[in-house]
Formats: C-alpha cells, sequence, structure tokens
C-alpha cells in the first residue's frame, strides 16, 4: 500500500465518531464495502488493527484510539492548508462554518443576517447550534470555523473576543404584582420561583449565580430546554426566570401571559464573545464576521436608556 491517504483517514475518524459502517459510509458519500476495505487496508498497512467489528457497533482499539486523535490533527492541518489557500484568493469567499449557543442563535441572527448578506455577498455562512462545550470540541476538532457564545471559557489554542455585553431582564406571569413597577430589584424575587434551563446550558450558571444573591429557590419541578418553554412555563405561572436582553426584544417582547422588567442598577449582565482556533486561516473572514456582529447585535439597553 502507498503512503497513507486523507481519505483513508477520513474514513477512519468517521467510524470513530459514528461507531458504525454503515452511518460512516453514508457521512463520507461511499459504499460500506469501499469504506470498510479502505479500513482494512489501512490496518494492513499499519500493522495494527484499529477497529472492532461487531454485528451492530463499531469499538475502537487502544492503538485505534490513538491513531484517530493524531489523525484528527492531520485532517485539521490539511484543511488549513485548502483554507489558507483560498483564503488568499479572496479571503472573503467560500463557507464559513459558524456555531451560536441556543440561547444566543435564535435572538441574535434575525438582527445580524441581513447586514452580513449586504457587507460578504461571497462569503456562505453553514450555521450550526450546540452548547457550550460540544461548541468548543468541534472548533477544537477543525469542525467549526468560529463559535459565538457566553465569555469565559477556556481558550486552550483559541482565541477570543469580547463582542457585547447583555444585561438580563426578569420574565413575570402577566398578573403578577411586580409587573405594575417600572424596573425590579433583585431583593423583589427573593420568595419567587426560579425557573432554570436544564444542566448543560450555561445560560442556567449565569441565572443561578445572579439569583442566588436575592436568595431564590429553584423551582425544581420544571427545568426546560429552550428559553421559549421557559417563556411558557412562566405564562402558566409556574414561577419567574430570567431572559437575556435580546429575548424579549422585537418578536419575542410581547409573549401572551408574560411581562417583561428591566432589572434595577446594578444591571446583572452576560458578556457575548466569538472563539475561532489559533491557527485559523479563515481570520480575515472571521474579523469581517465579527465586525458586523458587534456593530448590529447589541440593541440599546432599557436600563442604559433610564
Amino acid at each position: 500500500m502507498p503512503d497513507l491517504k486523507l481519505k483513508d483517514l477520513r474514513y477512519l475518524v468517521a467510524v470513530a465518531d459514528t461507531r458504525h459502517f454503515g452511518q460512516a459510509a453514508r457521512r463520507c458519500f461511499v459504499s460500506q464495502p469501499t469504506l470498510s476495505a479502505q479500513i482494512k487496508k489501512l490496518e494492513d498497512y499499519l500493522g495494527v488493527k484499529l477497529i472492532e467489528r461487531q454485528p451492530r457497533r463499531a469499538t475502537l482499539t487502544e492503538a485505534g484510539e490513538q491513531i484517530v486523535a493524531r489523525a484528527r490533527l492531520i485532517l485539521e492541518a490539511s484543511d488549513e492548508v485548502v483554507a489558507l489557500a483560498r483564503s488568499h484568493r479572496d479571503p472573503l469567499a467560500g463557507q464559513l462554518r459558524l456555531a451560536l449557543l441556543p440561547t444566543i442563535g435564535p435572538y441574535l441572527l434575525p438582527r445580524v443576517t441581513p447586514h452580513l448578506r449586504k457587507s460578504l455577498p461571497r462569503l456562505t455562512l453553514l450555521l450550526y447550534e450546540y452548547q457550550t462545550a460540544p461548541l468548543l470540541a468541534k472548533l477544537h476538532a477543525g469542525e467549526l470555523d468560529l463559535g459565538i457564545l457566553a465569555l469565559p471559557v477556556e481558550l486552550e489554542g483559541l482565541e477570543a473576543r469580547e463582542l457585547y455585553e447583555e444585561p438580563f431582564e426578569v420574565a413575570l406571569p402577566a398578573g403578577h404584582p411586580l409587573a405594575k413597577q417600572g424596573t425590579v430589584r433583585l431583593q423583589d424575587l427573593q420568595h419567587e420561583q426560579l425557573l432554570l434551563l436544564e444542566e448543560g446550558h450555561c445560560l442556567r450558571d449565569q441565572a443561578l449565580a445572579v439569583c442566588s444573591r436575592a436568595g431564590m429557590s429553584e423551582n425544581a419541578d420544571f427545568r426546560a430546554t429552550s428559553l421559549e418553554t421557559l417563556r411558557q412555563m412562566v405564562a402558566a405561572g409556574a414561577g419567574v426566570t430570567l431572559l437575556p436582553e435580546l429575548a424579549v426584544s422585537g418578536a419575542y417582547g410581547n409573549a401572551r401571559g408574560v411581562a417583561v422588567r428591566p432589572l434595577a442598577r446594578p444591571v446583572p449582565t452576560r458578556r457575548i464573545g466569538a472563539v475561532w482556533r489559533k491557527s485559523s486561516a479563515r481570520r480575515t473572514a472571521i474579523d469581517a464576521v465579527l465586525k458586523v456582529v458587534a456593530e448590529h447585535g447589541k440593541r440599546p439597553s432599557r436600563a442604559d436608556a433610564q
């Protein structure tokens, strides 16, 4: 067999990701016998078994685990070579893989997408939605070019830039006595039941940190998978919650049964920023995208207007 081929490493990584030969073949757009045969040739060439083949599952051997880890680095470097060449031809063209948190994407994208299309007409954004941990993992693995999330995060091998600071506001049932106030103090919420997202959302941890200062207790009977579910739970009278400012603006500002009020100073906030690999060849495109996001992503705060 000739020297290692990137194609065979991609086949191996696909099996590692899916743990299934059929799914890996579909992901690589080849037939299963072709993929299986190429991996067998790779094992013969390396002289070591990489995959334990089971009826409905493929499991990596110890050697396979170690080789897959290095194969990911090789594939990432090869992708960077291609991206670097493309960026020199036209740095603001081609595809850019952008991921956002579920608590950011639905509210930020409608504000910035029209401006991105106008400013960067040759750039195609491939958009994804992940929680913080998988977003960072995919960024490290070279499966994403750019992530927009809440800072701070662990930055080993990554660079970060703060884009804007986003205030929190309190969402109350429409008939709640506090809904009559122009602003709500955290101490006013001391005896309220706090509704939160499920584990894994960084917004959950941020809201807990803020509300712990007011002595609030979480309503353990409910945990939501999205901000929209939280909003409906508030409307049903199950408790109150904190929402990021962009999530209560525009089309989301008049949810039936929910009253949203700014918090009194000092207003708790979260920092929204971007992260990318230090080695990224798409830095010019990343800078251009972030310039638009920073300019158009944040609306004037109601708290600042007071």
